[in-house]
């Protein structure tokens, strides 16, 4: 490199230091250690206006804001390494409401629950989720779709995921759970069978959901279309599998020559495995697939487009259940009284079925919501493993009105960040020892679900937010639920499952999958299980 070279880069290094220092002396400057690590691009994608990072200062009215000691990038690696201990220590340092500089952007955190409703009803126009939502598509699934409105596509699919819709897909679920997780261990003999308990939860859950939601083989529910069921759905799970390991790196664009390789392969395998003339000769398909790819035709996208819209949302369906019971599964397993209490709860259920567990081909949804002690377990398990960002773009400069009576002005281009997981779900003040598992939590002295939570001395709406809120609230959060009840309630009634080594402790979060829902471990958890003779 020659002199001139280095010496180019040097003055617009000093001219960039010196254009992001020009703030008001009410800016705050951190000067904490920070350790190498991608940024979250994923998160705070460029603005499409520009970055507006040179000049920026805090006016009177807006929140505190921290611009970190490195320009530009601010406080991105150490975001992008652990986000809730970086914003633990940010909501000691200025309070619940607060600006940070994050690779170029300038992101407002707020984190009192009791003014998140403030923003999650806030109508599009003022603070918009679009934008995001089409940067997820592009950048992580390779969808581009004409014409896109969230909002659209919600309202057509919602009817598909509720009333007497919901109950055949319930139906359906309990069917297929029963093919793969049955039939395969079936399959592979008598005795004891051992695996991860990750690699147990995930693939038997996205593979009964994949069934459920796509269609079964046909002709269905015989003994060779069930066997090919088993087959293609665990080729279905084990390849999105590869895609799922590597999406914190696919979203945050620090993938190796080799992953992109791999990413490229694995991609192209999930879009021929999901594309529409395949899906089309299969039997049984839900009714939320005919509604998506009809709503897809009707707006001119490619067939192989939606096969590539097709893969989104398998992960968008798929790809928190599995983790979800994993975590509720271990808690049970490192819990004996509360797998007692489960266990309990379901004996009395069992009794009032007329014909044996063995022979049952549903589970009525007034027996899945006759489980206070098994929602109070899942609630516990989602508050704390369950760590979403709610994310909204400011699309115009505006007043944001807080709980309390306070106000912060918002400028326009910038993005307003809610994280759940801090507060209310681990907030001492709403939770007696935030970070223990107490399965009764969310049970009142009566048995019925608990929902008084307070902070301030004020009952709180928002108490925990595992599906989102407001305007984009998990439209499949009632079909989640069942399928997670009923993978539960096969494998404590039909299987015996214990860890393989008692004592061990329980994993590390992958810190890397913050923000994209429900957390994953650092390793897996091996187990031993079998049906019940």
């Amino acid at each position: 490199m020659s002199w001139a070279v280095v010496f180019g880069l040097l003055a617009a290094l000093l001219l960039l230091l010196l254009l992001t220092r020009r703030r008001t002396r009410e800016a705050f400057l951190s000067t904490e250690n920070l350790t190498p690590c991608p940024t979250l691009f994923i998160l705070f994608p460029a603005s499409p206006n520009g970055d507006k990072c040179c000049g920026f200062c805090r006016r009177p009215g807006e929140p505190p804001l921290d611009l970190g000691s490195i320009p530009w990038l601010g406080y991105a690696l150490e975001f992008g390494k652990d986000a809730a201990s970086f914003l633990t220590r940010m909501k000691e340092k200025h309070g619940d409401i607060f600006t940070v500089l994050v690779g170029g952007r300038y992101v407002t955190v707020l984190l009192d629950p009791h003014s998140y409703d403030m923003v999650v009803w806030e109508p599009r126009t003022r603070l918009d989720f679009h934008a995001y939502a089409v940067f997820l598509m592009e950048r992580i699934f390779d969808v581009q779709l004409p014409h896109y409105s969230p909002s659209d596509e919600k309202s057509k699919m919602k009817p598909t995921l509720l009333h007497k819709e919901l109950q055949a897909l319930t139906e359906a679920m309990y069917t297929n759970l029963h093919t793969v997780l049955l039939g395969d261990t079936t399959e592979a003999g008598s005795g004891w069978h051992e695996m991860g308990l990750l690699e147990f939860s995930y693939s038997f859950l996205l593979r009964a959901g994949y069934l459920t939601l796509y269609g079964v083989e046909a002709p269905p529910h015989t003994q060779e279309s069930q066997a090919q069921d088993r087959s293609h759905s665990a080729d279905i799970f084990h390849t999105f599998r590869q895609l799922d390991l590597l999406l914190p790196k696919l979203a945050r664009g620090s993938l190796s020559v080799g992953d992109k390789d791999q990413v490229c392969r694995v991609k192209g395998r999930l879009w021929k495995l999901l594309s529409p003339a395949r899906l089309a000769t299969r039997a049984h398909r839900s009714k939320w697939l005919e509604s998506y790819l009809l709503h897809l035709e009707e707006m001119g996208v490619s067939e192989e487009m939606q096969a590539r819209a097709l893969v989104l949302q398998l992960w968008a369906t798929q790809g928190n259940v599995g983790p979800a019971a994993f975590w509720l599964l271990l808690f049970l397993l490192k819990n004996p009284e509360a797998l007692a209490a489960v266990r309990g709860e379901l004996e009395p259920i069992l009794l009032r079925v007329e014909q044996p567990i063995s022979q049952m081909t549903t589970l009525p949804q007034k027996v899945l919501d006759s489980m206070p002690v098994l929602d109070s377990v899942l609630s516990e398990s989602l508050r704390l493993t369950a760590a979403p960002f709610i994310t909204r773009e400011v699309v115009v400069d505006l007043a944001l009105p807080m709980a309390d009576g306070r106000e912060f002005t918002l400028r326009c281009g910038d993005r307003l960040l809610l994280f759940p997981f801090l507060s209310p779900q681990k907030d001492p003040e709403i939770y007696t020892d935030p970070e223990v598992f107490k399965y009764n939590r969310f049970l009142n002295p009566d048995g019925s679900e608990k929902k008084d939570f307070y902070k301030d001395g004020k009952r709180l709406k928002n108490y925990s937010m595992p599906w989102g809120a407001g305007h984009n609230q998990c439209l499949g959060r009632g079909y989640a639920i069942s399928s997670i009840k009923q993978f539960v309630f096969l494998v404590l009634t039909r299987f015996d499952l214990e860890l393989i080594s008692p004592d061990v402790e329980m994993p590390e979060f992958d810190l890397s999958r913050y923000g994209f829902g429900l957390m994953q471990p650092e390793h897996d958890v091996p187990v031993r299980y079998r049906i019940r003779p």
